[in-house]
């Protein structure tokens, strides 16, 4: 069984580690990764494989930036020539970017099966670009592997036959939980940012890149307005995406003094920092399940999610884009730190290993 296991941007390193561990068990498959080489800055994506223990790409599409209809035309032409030239047997791709979209109607339109890791999510929010790659996706795809119950229930209300959705887990979760064994036996001095975590005990960890939050100069400021206002309170650690550093400049934004300025960060040390953090604010949709899988509270700069499970059992809660809407939440998540919490159901490592076994045969259907 040849597989193309599809990565594009940095959240899909993280989702495809642990699928590409996994499958090197299995002697009767052949998995291949595919970097479609659409968010390709080398400083994070050489920090991403090594952390993440990944080999190195066995394709490299080379398709780089630009607007939607570009880049996903760039990956398709060249991913139709190598499912040409390779002929894989099933594409399973992850997530919700231009990657996963282009590479998934590609495949399907090869007759080539296709297998959606992350299935089923949905913000409701049409405005997202990622919401439309997961609705096309999800409507070619032949299996669905998801991440929560709501993800079934969207796909069931969407004529989703239900031996074709199989209830994993997360696959990122498998990848948080060994990136922290293996941080428990390595050397923190290391890092680059280890005095400066010694030196604060008390700190937001920050990231902020999607461009309704980034590229619209009235909302960034207005983001940026209520972090000046919480780095009075505690000191805050962002990590600065590419993407964001380049608006910052353009627009003028300006950070008090007690926010540093970080660059983009390897998985591992990225960890190191936000699994202490007193708080954590993003837009990332990764690090709302991250954050609670291990129990540290989260602020979500956004006014929806496609993740409701995080808000519902996790740590996380919406805090909007305003100023007010976000001092307004983060007073709320720091006067009830001691809120219940609970690790939703199969985050537990083990995804990976169902979803071989459900694509090998196995198992018909996943109960453990």
């Amino acid at each position: 069984m040849k597989v193309f296991l599809v990565a594009g941007a940095r959240p899909n390193f993280m989702k495809i580690a642990p699928i590409c561990r996994e499958a090197q068990k299995y002697q009767e498959v052949d998995c291949r990764i595919v970097h479609t080489g659409q968010h390709y800055d080398y400083d994070m994506s050489h920090a991403f494989f090594k952390d993440l223990e990944l080999p190195a790409p066995d394709f490299f599409l080379s398709a780089g930036s630009g607007s939607h209809a570009v880049q996903t035309s760039k990956i398709m032409v060249e991913f139709e020539k190598l499912c040409e030239m390779e002929k894989p047997d099933l594409v399973l791709v992850v997530g919700d970017v231009n990657s996963t979209l282009a590479c998934s109607i590609v495949a399907k339109k090869l007759c080539i099966a296709v297998a959606h890791v992350e299935g089923g999510l949905r913000s409701f929010d049409l405005t997202m670009p990622e919401e439309i790659n997961r609705m096309v996706t999800d409507a070619i795809s032949d299996h669905f592997f998801v991440t929560e119950e709501s993800a079934v229930q969207n796909l069931l209300r969407e004529g989703k036959t239900s031996e074709r959705i199989h209830f994993v887990g997360h696959v990122m979760i498998d990848n948080l939980l060994h990136q922290v064994r293996k941080l428990e036996t390595q050397d923190w001095g290391k890092f680059s940012t280890h005095e400066l975590k010694q030196s604060c005990k008390d700190y937001v960890f920050l990231t902020l890149h999607r461009p309704s939050n980034v590229d619209d100069k009235g909302v960034f400021e207005g983001i940026a307005a209520a972090l000046n206002y919480i780095a009075q309170e505690r000191s805050i650690f962002f990590t600065v995406h590419p993407r964001t550093a380049k608006m910052i400049d353009e627009f003028r934004i300006e950070f008090s003094d007690n926010i540093t300025r970080l660059p983009p960060l390897g998985f591992r040390e990225s960890l190191y920092l936000w699994k202490d953090a007193s708080l954590v604010m993003t837009d990332s949709g990764g690090l709302q399940e991250e954050t609670t899988a291990l129990g540290v509270p989260c602020l979500t700069l956004r006014e929806n999610t496609e993740r409701p499970i995080t808000v519902e059992m996790g740590t996380n809660r919406l805090a909007g884009t305003t100023k007010d809407s976000i001092l307004s939440a983060y007073s709320l998540v720091t006067a009830n730190k001691g809120n219940q919490h609970s690790v939703p159901p199969k985050w537990d490592g083990r995804a990976s290993q169902r979803i071989w076994k459900v694509l090998l045969g196995l198992v018909d259907e996943v109960n453990d």
